[in-house]
């Protein structure tokens, strides 16, 4: 594989990791953990619970984008 293909495919990687999130980068109001990842108590219903801060469709906005971590599949 190409060097520049590696860079930015592991630039990609990183990216994607860091959108996801850890516990120390939730607010307060997060206490529930799926998988490492701190959540609000109602990720069940995101599209009620979660889109003052990732958008009303979960793409992001103050928060980070709820499809990098779970998918397309609200």
């Amino acid at each position: 594989m190409p060097r520049p293909l590696r860079l930015v495919l592991a630039v990609l990687a990183l990216s994607l990791a860091a959108a996801c999130g850890s516990s120390n980068e939730a607010p307060s109001s997060h206490t529930l953990s799926e998988n490492g990842v701190m959540h609000k108590p109602g990720l069940t219903t995101p599209l009620v619970n979660c889109v003052a801060c990732h958008g009303s469709t979960l793409q992001g906005g103050e928060g980070p984008s709820c499809t990098s971590c779970h998918g397309v599949k609200w």
